[in-house]
């Protein structure tokens, strides 16, 4: 067998390092180009947004219970027969709807009595106001005791009708009790009693609950820390705004006002309660549920808005890549004043107009190239 010759191997090492020598020079004179990045790195490409700048209001949360704004068990002031019950379960009422009736014969017996009383009263008075007027007519024919005594009998049977007419007034009231109203406008629950039970002023039960829902009321706190920049927000304004908001806690169920800060701060908790009202137009709130409480404090103007995504966390705290005119990044630390709804409200950190890296920052670092998602290099290579 005939033998390679030996000056092959030389020709091949000199192809091998031309073509290391050609990759190269068609390396570095792409380096700048079709997005690549200082020394020939590709630019590496991420989704980057402006910081806006807008309106944001600021919010403080609790989780809430709704309760009737006025709830009222109606009872029996007298004692006697349940003889009707005029409402439906469930019904909405107005205050002085007639809700049930008791058995008034007893008590229309007992005002006739007083009326017949106070009438009887009367006529003794009128008689003895006559006799007093004659014996003065006698003159000295008459006694001066006679006439003192005429006198006392009248002022008596005055006092006597004044009494009589007390009396009507007390029985004309028990009468009228007789007859059981609304005592406010709202809604009535389930009912208590039956007809044909005998129900007693002292019954603790009642009848039925009366509760207005409309307007409604709902009781939340929140930390005692917060109750300065609560005060401090209302003595900024009339009424604070409360939204109910559902419990995906997105759907806003309901917008109405903060009414009342509790007079004092629960020990055990260290929270204090607030009571908030609203219209429940659509009778979304219910009494007995719970709701998500958000009240506005303030409202941020011309605050400066980027994605919450932007927000990465270091050793200093909380920072973003803010992309540079010359398409490189610098590492920035920024203060938030609020995360909500993937956005966050910055304090301190950034300007309007610039932009911050959203997606895409894994592999970057200060000084970095980078080219936006969807850009093509320069010349469009």
């Amino acid at each position: 067998m005939r033998k390679r010759p030996q000056r092959v191997v030389p020709l091949v090492l000199l192809a091998l390092v031309l073509a290391a020598i050609a990759g190269l020079t068609w390396y570095r004179s792409h380096g700048g180009k079709g997005g690549g990045g200082p020394g020939g790195v590709p630019a590496l490409p991420v989704m980057a947004q402006p910081v806006m700048q807008e309106d944001v209001p600021i919010y403080l949360d609790g989780i809430g219970t709704v309760h009737a704004y006025y709830a009222v068990t109606v009872k029996s002031r007298v004692d006697g027969e349940l003889l009707e019950v005029l409402f439906k379960e469930g019904q909405d009422v107005k205050a002085g709807d007639v809700l049930a009736r008791l058995d008034r014969r007893l008590y229309q017996a007992q005002y006739d009595q007083a009326v017949a009383d106070r009438d009887q009263n009367q006529a003794k008075l009128d008689a003895a106001r006559l006799d007093l007027a004659r014996y003065i007519g006698l003159g000295d024919r008459v006694s001066g005791q006679t006439v003192d005594t005429q006198r006392a009998t009248v002022r008596e049977l005055e006092a006597a009708v004044k009494a009589g007419q007390a009396a009507i007034a007390s029985a004309r009231t028990e009468l009228d009790y007789t007859t059981i109203t609304a005592p406010i406008s709202g809604r009535v629950g389930l009912r208590l009693i039956d007809p044909g039970n005998i129900v007693r002023s002292s019954d603790s039960t009642g009848i039925v609950m009366v509760t207005q829902i409309q307007p409604i009321a709902v009781q939340f706190t929140v930390p005692q820390q917060k109750l300065r920049a609560i005060a401090d927000a209302m003595g900024k304004s009339e009424a604070l705004t409360a939204l109910a908001v559902d419990s995906d806690g997105k759907t806003v169920v309901d917008e109405g006002r903060l009414e009342v800060i509790d007079n004092q701060i629960n020990e055990s908790t260290g929270t204090v309660t607030l009571k908030a009202v609203f219209p429940n137009q659509e009778r979304h709130l219910w009494p007995g549920g719970f709701t998500d409480v958000r009240l506005r404090l303030s409202v941020r103007k011309d605050g400066l808005v980027i994605p919450a995504p932007a927000l990465q966390r270091g050793p200093q705290g909380l920072y973003v890549y803010v992309v540079k005119p010359d398409d490189t990044v610098e590492m920035r630390n920024v203060s938030v004043a609020v995360i909500e709804d993937g956005r966050a409200l910055m304090d301190d950190g950034l300007k309007a107009g610039e932009t911050v890296v959203v997606d895409g920052m894994a592999r970057l670092r200060p000084g970095a190239k980078v080219r936006l998602a969807g850009e093509t290099g320069k010349n469009g290579e």
